[in-house]
């Protein structure tokens, strides 16, 4: 069968689910479309133009099949190249189509109910068609197809379902057609399922087998090439190529093994713990492989084999070629059956003649029955030759294979001598190589010593640069507090320096305000006093008028000098003497000071006490600023700390700077407030001078 035959087969079963009303016309558009289609699945370019003009509008209604074949046939099945896109899809999108129209199961339980049991049947189904359309699989095909899942599923085929359908069905004797086939599986008419999950399973090996024309399958031990490592891989034979995988689900491709005329295959003897060996030898490369036993080795060399014989009769697949004999072997069957069909009818005709011609008839009769019988014997003898021919042929590759062994044994001889020989240098070499392995063994363990304390070094360096870094890092931060220390402290003494600059500014001011109003108050005081004074000689003066008329008739006693009266003259002694003598005097009275004076001294008075206090306060901060200033003066209560004494070399922290100064700036503090309590009893003196100045 030719491939482009096999394509027209599922281009059919598109082009008549397009056909809605059965009368063997597609519409234009719809052709347009499957056209399109078809390009795209056949990897083919696109020709809009040859489209359009092919299916031009001048005919009128829809078009046939004949009308569609010679496009189909010039710009789509031309083009196409086997090997160039995936058949399986290209089946499975006319499939699609076809389906949806006429695929309907009485029942959803069946094995066709799953799709992809369903799309491997119909794919099978075209495989073992006839070439004449509508498609239809005739009996023998059919069988040869049940005995293939049947055998597939480890179960003999039963015919008696098959035998009971056509009994029922004369029509389906003639032929079945794809939608009959599923529905009878479907239910179970053609052969007995008993388990649907087995069923699948045998579909599937069928499938490959026949649609993908895989030959043998299976997982065999290979040689790598570049390691010279034995690993397990997926074997897929087919007649052109021998695929390999790293397991059966054919997802990791390793390689691929091409085969032509110039390759070949032989058995290899045992070798490396290896059993059951063969190699593909190819122009580039010889590929070794280990079968699992004796039998799978002779099966995948036979299968090897014939691979290499359809490569050479340029034949695609084993089942084609075996479904075109048996064919060929019906159509002579056919032959024979209606040339005896023919003689018998001849035979059998009515014989209206005298009886003188009896005796002809009896003897034609009696040749016809021998020729017949020669004829029968000869078909026989045929069967019997081919049989003798094919069995003649069998020994034939049974005597050749069994010289092959023979041939392959005395080549294993050799090779094991060689093997032998190279086992022995092998083991001087290997010997060699132990002693310098034992060699590198000794410096690998004397350098592993040496790197162990390498590294134990290594640890107690680190450990000490980790320390090493802890007190750099500690004495970063003494360091750094320390300078933040003696910043504030020297911004603490630039502050207490201006302060005490400005504090004996205002002390020189106070001091000259001071000065000032004691000058004034002074000189106040001597022009009262000399007022005072004034007024007391002119008081004298009237009382020694007065008493110069009374001193003959009265004596008088003069009282004392009062403590608090002020230093008399001379003329004052000589009255006083003489008033001696005389009678004491009335008391006199004295005249009090004017109101101005009062009131100037009781301004004065307020004023020069807040002077004094001004310049008590002053002469405090004056007194804390001449001392030096410590961290401790800022404290308002001494905390008895233990002094920590130095050690000679080392600066002292801020803690042991103020114990250390501590009880100095105490005494300095006590001496500070007797000094203030000398100071502030002068300062009351002189506000009280002003005082015993009125009294007086």
């Amino acid at each position: 069968m030719d491939f482009k035959s096999e394509l027209l087969k599922s281009i059919w079963y598109a082009f008549t689910s397009l056909d809605a009303e059965h009368s063997g016309k597609v519409s234009k558009s719809q052709l347009k479309v499957l056209s399109h289609n078809l390009y795209t699945v056949l990897n083919i370019p696109h020709d809009p133009v040859a489209l359009e003009e092919h299916f031009q509008d001048n005919d009128n209604g829809p078009v046939s099949s004949h009308g569609y074949m010679p496009y189909l046939n010039k710009y789509i099945l031309a083009k196409t190249k086997e090997g160039t896109f995936d058949k399986e899809m290209f089946d499975d999108l006319c499939w699609m189509m076809t389906s949806k129209k006429n695929f309907k199961l009485s029942t959803d339980t069946g094995v066709c109910s799953q799709k992809k049991n369903s799309f491997k049947l119909f794919c099978l189904f075209n495989l073992l068609s006839e070439d004449r359309y509508p498609l239809v699989i005739i009996q023998p095909e059919l069988e040869y197809l049940l005995k293939k899942i049947s055998t597939a599923m480890n179960q003999e085929w039963d015919s008696k379902p098959l035998e009971s359908l056509l009994s029922q069905n004369s029509l389906l004797q003639e032929g079945m057609s794809v939608w009959e086939f599923l529905e009878y599986m479907n239910i179970e008419k053609l052969m007995k399922i008993p388990c649907k999950e087995a069923f699948t399973l045998a579909l599937n090996d069928v499938f490959m087998e026949m649609y993908h024309s895989v030959l043998k399958k299976g997982y065999m031990v290979k040689k790598g090439h570049v390691r010279r490592n034995w690993q397990e891989r997926w074997f897929v034979l087919k007649p052109s190529s021998m695929a390999y995988y790293v397991s059966e689900d054919l997802q990791e491709k390793k390689g691929e093994i091409a085969l032509d005329q110039s390759c070949s295959v032989e058995s290899i003897p045992d070798k490396e713990g290896k059993r059951c060996l063969f190699s593909v030898k190819t122009p580039n490369r010889t590929y070794e492989m280990s079968a699992t036993d004796q039998k799978q080795r002779v099966d995948w060399i036979q299968a090897v084999q014939t691979a290499l014989r359809l490569t050479q009769e340029n034949k695609r697949s084993l089942h084609q070629d075996l479904k075109l004999q048996r064919r060929e072997q019906r159509e002579k069957d056919l032959l024979i059956q209606k040339d005896l069909f023919i003689e018998r009818n001849q035979a059998d005709e009515p014989i209206v003649q005298d009886n003188k011609d009896e005796v002809k008839q009896k003897m034609q009769k009696e040749d016809i029955k021998q020729k017949v019988d020669t004829k029968q014997k000869t078909s026989k003898e045929d069967i019997s030759k081919k049989e003798n021919m094919e069995k003649a042929e069998r020994k034939d590759i049974q005597e050749k294979i069994d010289s092959i062994i023979k041939q392959q044994k005395e080549l294993e001889e050799q090779r094991r001598q060689k093997e032998e020989q190279e086992k022995k240098e092998q083991k001087q070499i290997q010997r060699g190589l132990e002693e310098r392995l034992e060699e590198l063994k000794m410096e690998k363990e004397t350098m592993q010593t040496q790197i162990a304390e390498m590294e134990q070094e290594a640890k107690e360096l680190k450990e000490k640069i980790q320390e090493l870094e802890i007190t750099q890092h500690e004495l970063e931060n003494i360091l750094s507090t320390q300078t933040q220390a003696r910043r504030e402290e020297e911004r603490a003494r630039s502050d207490l320096e201006r302060q005490l600059q400005e504090e004996q500014e205002k002390y020189q001011q106070l001091l000259n305000d001071w000065r000032n109003s004691e000058r004034s108050s002074e000189e106040e005081q001597g022009h009262e006093s000399r007022k005072e004074e004034d007024t007391l000689l002119k008081h004298s003066s009237t009382e020694e008028h007065t008493s110069s008329g009374s001193i003959t008739s009265t004596p008088s006693r003069s009282p004392p000098p009062q403590s608090g009266s002020p230093p008399q003259k001379d003329g004052q002694l000589e009255l006083s003497a003489e008033s001696s003598v005389k009678p004491p005097p009335e008391p006199l009275d004295v005249p009090a000071l004017p109101e101005k004076h009062k009131k100037h001294i009781q301004k004065e008075k307020p004023s020069n006490q807040d002077a004094l206090r001004n310049a008590k306060q002053w002469n405090v901060r004056l007194n804390c600023l001449m001392k030096p200033i410590t961290p401790g003066d800022r404290l308002e209560h001494w905390i008895p700390i233990k002094a920590i004494c130095p050690k000679q070399g080392q600066a002292l922290t801020s803690t042991e700077f103020i114990t250390k100064l501590q009880p100095s700036s105490r005494k300095e503090g006590e001496e500070f407030h007797e000094e203030s309590d000398t100071v502030n009893q002068s300062e009351a003196e002189i506000l009280e001078a002003p005082a015993n100045i009125q009294e007086q």
